[in-house]
Parts: structure tokens; sequence; C-alpha cells
């Protein structure tokens, strides 16, 4: 008997142990917005003043984008993930940009200051069969993105609403043609790389953009993290 008490205080120790390691685990450090918005300021050039994104640069809008996504993003960068294929120009533009961003702090606080960013529709929406946009959009897209492109943390999709439309077919066919979910570590580009032959015409795709843009912006869905 005494034998089996002290072996069920030793799983409780080590249940115990293994709460406070994952507690902590869970844990970030506290970022700097301030900090994050003078990091900033060497991208402005490119995303805009209020990171609302500029077509001529072909540069996305990043203000309202989940925090945890803008770093992913960014270490994939920076890490040779994502931007390497020769055919990704502006990817490549992106792998030299975050090379300023030296520490994994300062990733997190400029992804923090882009998220706490306010953010409007695009000023220039693609048309198209908003029907058939929709249709295909809920079936293809927003299990994972969210019913209103909002995105979801728990399954790691980002927000698409807000995205400008040549930014967004731009990355469907990136997937498409393997400029991007190529590399064994980006696990969740690989899943989207499986997605990016669902929609089967250009006309199909215009009008899943279509259908993007014309959803309202859902501010409430920044929040969260990983």
């Amino acid at each position: 008997m005494k034998v089996i008490t002290q072996q069920y205080q030793t799983f409780c120790q080590k249940l115990i142990a293994m709460f406070f390691l994952c507690a902590a685990s869970g844990l970030q450090a506290a970022v700097d917005i301030d900090a994050g918005k003078t990091l900033y300021e060497s991208c402005a050039a490119c995303h805009g003043p209020n990171a609302e994104g500029n077509p001529v640069m072909a540069a996305p809008r990043l203000a309202g984008q989940w925090n945890w996504y803008l770093e992913r993003q960014i270490k994939q960068f920076k890490e040779g993930i994502r931007g390497v294929d020769k055919r990704d120009h502006t990817g490549a533009q992106m792998l030299a940009a975050v090379q300023v961003l030296v520490s994994d702090e300062a990733v997190s606080d400029i992804s923090a200051y882009l998220a706490s960013l306010s953010f409007e529709p695009v000023a220039s929406p693609v048309e198209g069969d908003l029907r058939n946009g929709n249709n295909y959009y809920q079936s293809k897209c927003g299990a994972c993105h969210g019913g209103n492109a909002e995105g979801n943390a728990m399954l790691n999709s980002p927000r698409l609403n807000g995205l400008e439309g040549d930014y967004l077919v731009r990355q469907y066919y990136n997937f498409q043609k393997g400029l991007r979910g190529i590399h064994p570590s980006d696990r969740y580009g690989k899943q989207m790389k499986m997605m990016a032959n669902s929609l089967a015409t250009e006309k199909n795709l215009q009008d899943v953009v279509a259908f993007i843009h014309s959803l309202p912006p859902n501010k409430d869905s920044r929040t969260g993290g990983h």
C-alpha cells in the first residue's frame, strides 16, 4: 500500500511539473508597440505610411493582419523558407528587407504594431459574380479562413479580408506553381498548396476575390494569438 501511495505521489509531482512547464511555454514576453512603430519606418516606403499597402510596389496591406501570422511570415522570409524561388520577385525583395529585424523581439514588436492598426475595405474592389464567389469561397476557403475571411487562429489561417485583389491572385498562383508551400518547414503553406487547385478557372478565382472584397471588415477577429 505504501509503495502505491509513493507511486501516486510521484505521479502527481510529475503532473504538476508538466502543468507549470506547459504554462510557462505558453507565456509570451510583453511586446513593445512603440518600438514596433519605429521599426516599421524602414518598411513604409513599400507598404505605405499606415501599412495600407501599395499596389504599385506589389506590397500588400499589413495593417490589421493577425500578429502571429505576420510573425510567422517574417521569420519564414528571414530563414529562407519563403521568397527563395527565383520566380518570386516580390518575395525576394522581402527576403532582403526583413534582415533588419535582427531579433525575435523585434519581429514580435513590429507584428504587434501592425496588428494594432485600423484598416478599411480595399480602395479598388474586384468585380465579379458574388453569388458564384460566395459558393466557391464557402465550400473551398471558408472552413479555414472564416465565413467573413477574417482568418482563424486555431487553424493558423490568415485574414484575407482587406487584402488587395492583385495580391490575393498572385499568392494563389504562387502556391499553385510551387513558389510557396514547398519548403519542408512550411507546414501551413503545404496545406494551402494542396488547396491551390480547387478553383479550376480564372473566373472562379476572380469571383472569390470579388466576394471577399464585398465583406465588411471585422476588427474583432484580430485578437488572439499563437
